[in-house]
C-alpha cells in the first residue's frame, strides 16, 4: 500500500489558492495512481471558526474531482455545519473513482484553542477498506486520547491517518505521540501537519509515516513537502500474530464509541458499533 502525506502553508480562508497549491505539489511529486494521499486538517481554509466564510460545497467537490482525475485515494479535511448550527471538523475518504466513502467527524474539539465553542465533537469512528488495509482517520487533538485509537484497533484498524494543524510550541509532543500510537496499537500511522502560520499560531510540519514497530519510515521538516512510503500490510499482520499484545487488552476497561465500518473486528462485514460503557462526547 502506497501512502503520501502533503504539508504546506495553508492560505487563510482561501480555498482556490489552497486547491491550486495541492494540485501543483502532487503534480510535482508525481504521485502514483492508487496512492492514499493525506491532506492536513481543514486544509483549504486553515483553523478558522468563521463557519459562514468556510462552509460550502467547494471542498468536497474539488476533492472528488481531484481524486478521480489522479486516480488516487484521498483523505481531505474540511468544515461542515450541523443541524444545531455548530460546525463539524471533518475528514472525508474519497476513492479513485471520486466516490465519497465516508466522513469522520473529529471526536475531540480543542477546548483550549476555543474550537469547542464553534465545533461539536463527533460520535463515531470510521474504518474503511483501502488497498487491502483497514484505514481509520483521526484529526489533530484526537492524537492525545489513546483510548480512541485503542477502540479503533479493537475494531480492526490497521492504518491510522491523521491530519492536523499542530502548533510549533508542542511539536515535540506531536512526534512522540505519533510514534507511541503506532507502537501501542501495532499499526501504521500516517500524519499530515501544516507549516507556516495563521492569524494566531505558527506550525512546523513534521508530517510522518510510522511503522507498527515505531520506526519512522518518512518524515518531513518544516517546509512544504510531499513525503511517501510503502506500507507492508502483510508484515503488520505477521507482527500482530508474532507479538499478540492487542489480544491481551482488557477490553472492558476501554469505554465506548460508535463505529461506522464495513469491517468487524474479525474481518466480517456489517459492524455498526463497539460494545462499550460510555460515549466520549457525553
Amino acid at each position: 500500500m502506497r501512502v503520501a502525506s502533503v504539508q504546506f502553508d495553508i492560505a487563510w480562508e482561501d480555498k482556490p489558492a489552497n486547491h491550486a497549491t495541492v494540485e501543483r505539489m502532487l503534480q510535482e511529486a508525481r504521485v502514483e495512481a492508487g496512492t492514499l494521499v493525506l491532506l492536513p486538517e481543514l486544509f483549504d481554509t486553515g483553523f478558522s471558526f468563521d463557519l459562514a466564510a468556510i462552509v460550502d460545497d467547494r471542498s468536497l467537490t474539488w476533492a472528488r474531482t481531484l481524486a478521480g482525475h489522479l486516480r488516487i485515494w484521498l483523505q481531505t479535511g474540511y468544515a461542515e455545519r450541523g443541524a444545531d448550527g455548530k460546525g463539524r471538523n471533518c475528514a472525508a475518504i474519497i476513492s479513485p473513482n471520486g466516490e465519497l466513502l465516508g466522513v469522520y467527524r473529529k471526536v475531540h474539539p480543542f477546548t483550549l484553542g476555543r474550537e469547542a465553542e464553534h465545533y461539536m465533537g463527533g460520535r463515531d469512528l470510521l474504518i474503511r477498506p483501502l488497498e487491502g488495509a483497514r484505514v481509520c482517520p483521526m484529526i489533530c487533538y484526537d492524537l492525545r486520547f489513546p483510548e480512541l485509537w485503542r477502540l479503533a484497533a479493537t475494531a480492526g484498524a490497521e492504518v491510522f491517518t491523521i491530519g492536523a494543524n499542530w502548533p510549533v510550541a508542542r511539536q515535540s509532543h506531536w512526534r512522540a505521540l505519533l510514534i507511541a500510537r503506532a507502537i501501542e496499537n501495532q499499526a501504521f500511522v500516517v500524519a499530515a501537519n501544516r507549516v507556516g502560520s495563521d492569524p494566531d499560531l505558527e506550525y512546523a510540519g513534521g508530517s510522518m509515516v510510522v511503522s507498527p514497530a515505531g520506526k519512522v519510515l518518512a518524515e518531513a521538516g518544516s517546509a512544504a513537502a510531499v513525503i511517501g512510503a510503502d506500507l507492508d500490510i502483510a508484515g503488520l499482520r505477521r507482527w500482530r500474530a508474532e507479538f499478540p499484545a492487542l489480544r491481551d487488552m482488557r477490553r472492558g476497561l476501554l469505554g465506548s464509541i460508535g463505529l461506522d465500518s464495513t469491517i468487524e473486528p474479525d474481518g466480517a462485514c456489517g459492524a455498526q458499533e463497539i460494545e462499550r460503557h460510555f460515549a466520549p462526547d457525553s
